[in-house]
């Protein structure tokens, strides 16, 4: 049976970041960044727009998951369990960069539109002063 799991035949996270700096520098963002967190199983990207930071993470880990139930392992692979769970986050990795992508371009287009003001879109992913996201800081309390 064939995985139905979107984003999971995503073969370039290189080419989503490329997008995504690309919607972003189109709205007038700068300070582009990403990056990977390979401890928490964490991929971000950060950006500036009229001065302020915003930090947006996503769980490489928690799209791993995902692929293991769907994808699950068995004694027939030709890989070791722990392999086979590095190419899931693997996996992982790379479909997540695609995710954000998407995700990205509809909160601009739902900005673009006027469906959504920016500070709506992306109120819990503001960097405040403490160097945490405003989401982060709510969740600690």
């Amino acid at each position: 049976m064939q995985s139905k799991l979107p984003y999971q035949q995503a073969t370039s996270g290189q080419r989503a970041i490329e997008d995504i700096q690309k919607i972003l520098r189109a709205f007038g963002c700068t300070k582009f960044a990403t990056g990977e967190d390979f401890d928490q199983g964490e991929v971000f990207v950060q950006f500036e727009h009229r001065g302020q930071m915003i930090h947006l993470k996503a769980s490489a880990k928690g799209y791993a998951t995902a692929w293991l139930r769907e994808n699950p392992y068995t004694h027939r692979r030709r890989a070791s369990r722990q392999e086979y769970e590095q190419k899931a986050l693997e996996i992982g990795s790379i479909a997540i960069y695609s995710i954000l992508r998407d995700w990205v371009k509809g909160q601009m287009t739902a900005i673009e539109t006027g469906i959504l003001s920016f500070e709506s879109a992306f109120l819990a992913h503001i960097m405040l002063p403490s160097g945490n996201s405003l989401i982060e800081e709510i969740k600690a309390k």
